[in-house]
């Protein structure tokens, strides 16, 4: 998993709020397990004027130009802007998948669903919640070019005046995005206790490993 320690970019706003995972990633691309390639089907109709399917060559679809990630001014944002109660829904660990193969980094939102929220840390994406009020003013400031500036080690987030917002984070959480440490990254810092664990486990009772 990718470390997060820093990062300044423009701004993608998604001005929804209640947007569920079956938007983020529709059901149809459940089917692999990969945890890559979801990134082309990411709002995929939202985006597109056709169905998407698993596989797709999506180089010639019909692109949705209304649809705010296929406006030029927003090619290669890192940090997503939207309203409350993102990505409600079903459970789907895909939709946090879809939005760091895009290229998302962060999330900025007056609030998220819990299990999308807990899913964003295990696959390297930071999401921050702000106030509803915060959120609206960033909406309001938003143009051409704008961008943010994140710094999780200070819990900030810098606009182009100069203003630092401050945000909340568990220490944990914290710790490990700062890390780049996924689930299996931080039990495998315990590898050599667990391999002498085992080891003994062996001497004690070695009926169990026959």
């Amino acid at each position: 998993m990718r470390a997060f320690t820093t990062l300044t970019s423009k701004v993608v706003p998604l001005d929804r709020a209640n947007v569920d995972t079956d938007a983020i990633i529709p059901k149809q691309f459940l089917k692999s397990i990969r945890r890559v390639g979801f990134g082309v089907f990411l709002f995929d109709e939202w985006r597109y004027l056709d169905r998407g399917e698993p596989e797709m060559d999506c180089t010639n679809r019909p692109l949705n130009k209304d649809f705010v990630l296929n406006q030029a001014q927003y090619k290669g944002a890192e940090i997503l802007l939207t309203r409350e109660n993102f990505g409600c829904g079903s459970s789907r660990e895909h939709a946090p998948w879809a939005l760091e193969d895009y290229g998302f980094r962060a999330i900025i939102a007056p609030s998220f669903a819990d299990i999308f929220y807990n899913n964003c840390f295990k696959n390297g994406l930071l999401p921050i919640v702000l106030s509803a009020d915060v959120v609206d003013s960033l909406f309001k400031q938003i143009a051409d070019g704008y961008q943010l500036t994140i710094d999780l080690a200070a819990q900030t987030i810098t606009t182009p005046d100069g203003l630092a917002i401050a945000f909340a984070i568990d220490a944990n959480r914290k710790h490990r995005l700062l890390n780049g440490l996924d689930d299996i990254a931080l039990t495998l810092q315990e590898a050599d206790t667990i391999k002498a664990y085992e080891t003994e486990r062996a001497k004690r009772a070695p009926w169990l490993f026959v």
